[in-house]
């Protein structure tokens, strides 16, 4: 039986509206930072994207779970599913004066490694919440794989 769920991202600590380019030449700089929540097979759709200097930033993504013999499922339309890993995109880009939005980098919010208690209380109740700093260990913007601890998942009561 498929039920419905929301998922909430909760993000503080964000890096900045720039980000100069890194000191050993591998990374170019970036101007006008933003970030994304990116819809499943569709990169250039972006849900609320979000200035990097915000105090905060919130995504809140529409699915639904199912019960199969590995545990809870998730789907949904910003739920990527690929080799059987389920996880969220978090897109990083520039956003130039005509709104054009380019990414440039990725963070994957990995679902796959949500304790199975947590996942199934959050079915129960309705709403998943992941909680997570996005500047990463040297000041930009965090990306490539995001398990715990580096990002906090709790059930709470959808309301």
């Amino acid at each position: 039986m498929m039920a419905r769920m929301r998922i909430r991202i909760d993000a503080v600590d964000l890096p900045g509206l720039t980000r100069p380019a890194s000191a050993d030449g591998e990374g170019p700089a970036h101007g006008d930072l933003h970030v994304a929540v990116q819809r499943r097979d569709r990169p250039a759709e972006l849900l609320d994207p979000q200035p990097g200097d915000a105090p905060s930033a919130t995504w809140t993504l529409e699915c639904t779970t199912s019960t199969s013999t590995t545990g809870t499922e998730v789907e949904g339309p910003y739920v990527q599913d690929r080799l059987g890993r389920r996880f969220v995109y978090l897109s990083w880009g520039t956003v130039d004066d005509s709104g054009t939005f380019t990414m440039f980098r990725r963070a994957k919010l990995m679902l796959d490694v949500v304790p199975a208690d947590v996942l199934a209380a959050a079915a129960r109740e309705g709403l998943l919440v992941g909680r997570l700093g996005l500047t990463d260990a040297r000041g930009g913007p965090l990306c490539g794989r995001v398990e715990p601890p580096h990002i906090t998942w709790t059930a709470a009561r959808a309301g």
